[in-house]
């Protein structure tokens, strides 16, 4: 086994250990799929791929959503672990770019990725938030958070900060108006872009059902 593959190896057991049993929707389980999403898109991209598999396990070690805010937790925690496998630096920094780029920030914000392994890696993360699983994460994210499932009194918000984003406690309908929807414009990969388009569907033949069962049809 190569060195590298070592390294990764030990960062997939890390993160397991570290997420495992989450019930948010960011569990390993999450950073699973986003590692999988990624491998299928890099395929198709001239990308380092030891340098986005790392971005994609270890880009919810510390969810700046579960750190009040914090904003510096991942590529912190991040920096600490591959530190101790000794990691080359100029891999170490850019991974831990494309942990501090990768969030969404507002539908009216910008998400511009620095590199061609971060925007792999966002498109990768941002696959796993849409599409039946994506709806499956959002509910259980807004159960988490103690938040209302929908209320047609609360229109979705089109924030223009990332701190308005963060600081929103609107019902879990309203986020797919105010993210989820607006994913599949913002992939950034060819490969990517044909992934989203089932799922996009898929969201919203999910909501037209809500919607309709919502007036008790």
């Amino acid at each position: 086994m190569q060195h590298s593959d070592k390294i990764i190896d030990a960062t997939a057991a890390f993160v397991k250990g570290l997420l495992a049993g989450e019930g948010s929707g960011h569990d390993w389980w999450h950073v699973y799929r986003v590692w999988k999403n990624t491998l299928a898109i890099a395929r198709h991209e001239a990308a380092d791929r030891f340098v986005v598999e790392l971005a994609a396990l270890l880009h919810d070690v510390g969810d700046h959503k579960f750190h009040g805010g914090d904003e510096t937790v991942g590529p912190r925690m991040a920096r600490e672990w591959l530190e101790k496998l000794s990691v080359a630096e100029e891999t170490i920094a850019h991974v831990c770019t494309i942990i501090r780029e990768i969030s969404f920030k507002g539908a009216g914000t910008s998400s511009a990725m620095s590199t061609a392994e971060g925007c792999v890696v966002q498109d990768a993360d941002r696959l796993d938030a849409i599409g039946a699983i994506g709806i499956a994460r959002a509910f259980a994210y807004g159960g988490h958070k103690g938040r209302a499932l929908y209320n047609p009194e609360i229109p979705p918000v089109l924030h223009t900060s990332f701190e308005a984003y963060k600081a929103s406690t609107a019902p879990t309908i309203n986020h797919f108006y105010e993210k989820l929807l607006l994913l599949k414009d913002r992939m950034h990969t060819a490969a990517a872009k044909r992934m989203a388009e089932q799922r996009h569907r898929y969201m919203e033949d999910f909501l037209d059902q809500f919607y309709a069962e919502w007036e008790g049809a």
